[in-house]
């Protein structure tokens, strides 16, 4: 048993319970299929987002900036494609058909992942003679030694940048300390035809994802009328869904691709995913009708010969996989797209509220825009889990979850890794034992797992504060998500004066950073799901929804840019100066710490003035705006 998947038992029941109860009583059912379906598809996407950074750095062997590059335009346009998504399904296809076709995406994608060839060779070439890595670990494990005269040898950075090789033979013919710019590093054996496979598994799921995100969101809004007070609870309920399938996914995942292998824990996303398509295809009942294509979509009709208007539809939507699988390898290319894209679409919101709307649904419009720009600093702040926080919890974070081996009921019951109990001399024969093995991909789930904690609190606090008329408007809690995103990074400073004579903090700080984390999240992106669907012109509900997406996407644009400037050089994947890593890492945390809370503030300053333009959203029986203010489709 390992104690990692047996916490998570745990935390499940307690904490789904409540939620399985709330979802049955008082909630349209089909809050039960959009939570499902949502709930895996995040499985899939956190299952394969929690390997990422570690599959780039140490299978592909791409150094870290420029690993964080590529994880950045992959998660970037993970974000940004719901505009795509957004628009199709509002003029043409409906929520429903739109999320259905994105799934058969996301399963082809993310089975695709689990293809992944023989990794790549780190080499170094000093005074003409060039010698390779012998790799071997995933994650925080990862090994790397230089092989010399046919001997692998452990090595090791100095402060000032030399690569030093350990009890190296003093006739090696080799120095065992090569001084920084007398030797060069490069990499062997990546192979292209493997390495397309991964950039076309990566498309599918981008485009897939554009598909299917938005669209269950807007189909959560569209299961509540105007003005419903289930609403708010109602997201933070599927906000539950979303976070139970990425919690799992963090510990399965987790497990399967650093003990087995990458394509096993990429191949246990994919199977998630089917099964998320599976549900949502099943319970179309439950859904009573929501989503279904527009008025005058004419999806049947004939637009070349025997070729429907729909199949034309998927038809480009297939062309879409190959041009983002032309972009997203091109980090430039996608800095510039995804600018482009957030100016215009800006541009074309603040257009639209100035020229088609009265003012009640133009101050709202207004509204949404500056919440969405609040989400983009939150998201940028809170996205370096995947990247640079992942990798600090490989590097300087002490992932052992007790400190030597225990041993209860006279022996029969063992607590331990098998590092651990080999090195005890403990044999597990007969015994009941619980393996206590936690790795740095399984990080990813403490987030998850706080929100599975919070999530039914927050739901029933937001449902008491609004009885009582006493509810905070967005912009306080957005000010709030802010403050505590950036003093989560703060405490890790102070897990920082903690750390052994290894650079390793108590994995305690990194567990209260990823809470105060969660309490921001919580605070946010409900919030903002709620506020979307509350804010928009009946038109555009899905569009802004996109928007509020594309807000991710830019997030972690600059969230890329941020963990690149955190992070420190690899040697086969392997950090060979934890102490300049920890270092360096410090520095960016206490920066966009400090930058988030000053942020956070200014959001509470202004909330007064701004509520007034919700123009009672927010409300159970909020001032009505009928279509007629709006003078033609988005």
């Amino acid at each position: 048993m390992n104690i990692v998947i047996a916490g998570g038992i745990l935390v499940t029941l307690v904490t789904g319970i409540p939620v399985l109860v709330q979802l049955l009583r008082g909630h349209p059912r089909g809050l039960i299929i959009c939570f499902l379906a949502e709930m895996w598809e995040r499985f899939s996407y956190y299952g394969m987002r929690g390997l990422l950074i570690f599959y780039l750095t140490q299978h592909f062997l791409f150094d870290p900036k420029v690993a964080s590059g590529h994880y950045g335009s992959y998660t970037s346009l993970v974000y940004i494609v719901p505009l795509l998504g957004g628009f199709l399904a509002d003029r043409y296809l409906g929520a429903r058909k739109a999320v259905a076709f994105g799934a058969i995406l996301l399963v082809a994608g993310h089975l695709a992942m689990a293809v992944e060839g023989l990794p790549a060779v780190q080499t170094l070439t000093y005074a003409g003679q060039t010698y390779e890595f012998q790799a071997e670990g995933r994650g925080e494990e990862r090994v790397a030694k230089m092989i010399v005269a046919g001997k692998p040898y452990d090595v090791s950075a100095t402060e000032t940048g030399d690569f030093t090789i350990k009890n190296l033979p003093a006739d090696s013919g080799l120095p065992a300390v090569l001084p920084k710019g007398q030797y060069k590093l490069d990499v062997t054996g990546r192979d292209p035809m493997y390495l397309n496979i991964f950039w076309l598994a990566l498309s599918l799921i981008i485009v897939g994802v554009g598909f299917m995100k938005s669209n269950v969101a807007a189909l959560v809004g569209q299961l509540y009328p105007q003005g419903d007070p289930r609403r708010d609870p109602g997201f933070t309920l599927y906000y539950f869904g979303i976070n139970l399938g990425s919690f799992w996914a963090s510990i399965l995942c987790g497990i399967l691709g650093v003990n087995v292998g990458w394509w096993a824990g990429f191949g246990a996303a994919g199977l998630g995913m089917l099964a998320g398509f599976l549900i949502f295809v099943l319970g179309k009942p439950w859904l009573l009708g929501r989503g279904e294509p527009p008025e005058g979509a004419n999806l049947k009709e004939k637009v070349a010969g025997p070729i429907t208007r729909e199949v034309v539809i998927y038809g480009v939507s297939i062309l879409a996989v190959l041009a983002v699988f032309l972009v997203v390898q091109r980090t430039p290319v996608v800095n510039v797209t995804l600018l482009a894209g957030m100016f215009g679409s800006l541009g074309y919101i603040l257009w639209f509220a100035f020229a088609k709307c009265e003012k009640v649904e133009r101050e709202r419009l207004l509204l949404a825009t500056v919440l969405v720009l609040g989400a983009v600093v939150f998201w940028t702040l809170f996205e370096q889990a995947g990247s640079s926080l992942n990798l600090f919890a490989a590097t300087n974070v002490n992932l052992t979850l007790i400190s030597k081996p225990v041993e209860w009921f006279g022996g029969s019951v063992v607590l331990g890794s098998p590092a651990q109990l080999a090195a005890a001399g403990i044999s597990t024969a007969g015994k009941f034992w619980v393996n206590t093995d936690f790795n740095a991909a399984q990080t990813q789930a403490i987030n998850a797992g706080w929100i599975l904690i919070f999530a039914p609190v927050f739901a029933a606090i937001w449902t008491v504060l609004t009885a009582r008329g006493i509810n905070p408007n967005p912009m306080i809690k957005f000010g709030l998500s802010l403050i505590q995103v950036g003093a989560g990074f703060l405490i890790l400073l102070v897990g920082a004066t903690f750390a052994d004579g290894a650079f390793k903090m108590p994995l305690i700080f990194l567990v209260l950073m990823y809470m105060l984390h969660t309490g921001g999240e919580m605070c946010m992106s409900p919030v903002g799901l709620s506020q979307m669907t509350k804010l928009s012109p009946l038109h555009m509900v899905s569009f802004v929804m996109a928007v509020w997406y594309m807000a991710l996407a830019m997030a972690n644009l600059f969230g890329s840019w941020i963990a690149a400037i955190a992070s420190t050089e690899t040697i086969g994947g392997q950090v060979l100066n934890p102490g300049a890593a920890m270092a360096q890492s410090l520095l960016v945390f206490k920066v966009i710490g400090l930058a988030a809370i000053g942020l956070g503030v200014l959001f509470l300053v202004l909330s007064p003035f701004l509520k007034t333009w919700s123009h009672g959203a927010d409300e159970t029986d909020p001032q009505p705006v009928a279509d007629s203010t709006v003078t033609g489709q988005a």
